[in-house]
């Protein structure tokens, strides 16, 4: 049992380590604070002010979200965004899944297939988004090159009925190997002794993985998806190479209606309001994500 002295210094030592854990916590908070914490507090105060050009704001309440809620536009770019969560949900990190799996199974090689389904993530979304809007030029992109080759007709990939498709294509192709690691990584954690085990008792494969591999990553399959999920809502690049959010803002999306309202049509009030809304519904979407996931799956002893 311990003595009164002995609880004093383990007392002190404890506010001691208390101020070490906040002196070194201290500067992330404080980078926090300046790029995180005061650019929202700023941006929810000018939703309050209508300013062209940022220049003599005039204050309007809530007009700004009164603006929002009868935009048709903001309709369009929260719809494809929710379309866009859908399709990232079932291949992005489906995908991920699937490979990370058939990589698993194999004995060499798991190396180069890191490597390559990797590589995208590497390249800037910037890059890829050029790349991938000369690949669908109507006169002399390859898509079409190809097409004509063998007598086909040229195709307006980027018309207002396929924008959205196109440019959620290359966006899940560039992540799709970032949620292939995770999971691969996963994978590496289950022991071997539980497999053998199941091989020994009559499981099939598909036994194996429904009964084995998914319950014990379900943990990093959710983490997966709620950054998946999440990521949407920052898509910007890749949209704004391929489309610029048109033609018609069929392929508008929440980044960059944001952007085009604040660095086009310098409505910087305005802009700020579809800022505080992306915030809310990461916020939304995060919780509702964590409530129907909850904390399933089974420990690894």
């Amino acid at each position: 049992m311990l003595s009164p002295h002995s609880m004093g210094v383990i007392k002190i030592k404890t506010r001691q380590d208390k101020k070490i854990i906040f002196l070194f916590l201290l500067p992330a908070l404080l980078m926090m604070t300046i790029f995180l914490f005061y650019p929202i507090i700023r941006s929810i105060y000018k939703t309050f002010f209508i300013a062209v050009h940022n220049i003599n704001p005039r204050y309007v309440g809530l007009r700004n979200y009164l603006k929002l809620i009868k935009d048709p536009v903001i309709t369009i770019s929260i719809k494809n965004t929710f379309i866009f969560m859908g399709a990232v949900i079932v291949f992005e990190v489906g995908l991920g899944i699937l490979l990370a799996l058939f990589v698993d199974m194999i004995k060499y090689g798991k190396q180069f297939f890191k490597t390559v389904y990797f590589f995208p993530i590497v390249m800037s979304a910037a890059s890829l988004g050029l790349l991938f809007r000369l690949l669908y030029n109507y006169n002399s992109g390859l898509l079409n090159s190809i097409l004509e080759y063998f007598g086909y007709e040229p195709v307006l990939w980027l018309d207002a009925g396929k924008a959205l498709l196109m440019v959620m294509i290359p966006t899940i192709w560039q992540y799709v190997g970032f949620y292939f690691v995770i999971i691969l990584t996963a994978l590496t954690k289950i022991p071997d002794h539980l497999y053998e085990v199941a091989y020994l008792e009559g499981a099939s494969p598909f036994q194996r993985i429904i009964k084995i591999t998914l319950p014990l990553i379900f943990q990093d399959i959710r983490v997966c998806l709620i950054l998946a999920i999440t990521g949407v809502l920052k898509v910007f690049d890749m949209v704004w190479m391929i489309t610029q959010g048109g033609p018609f803002d069929s392929s508008q999306v929440l980044g960059t209606y944001m952007y085009s309202t604040v660095f086009e049509r310098r409505l910087f009030g305005y802009g700020s309001t579809i800022a505080i809304l992306i915030i809310v519904l990461g916020i939304v979407v995060t919780a509702i994500t964590n409530k129907i996931l909850g904390h399933r799956g089974v420990t690894i002893n």
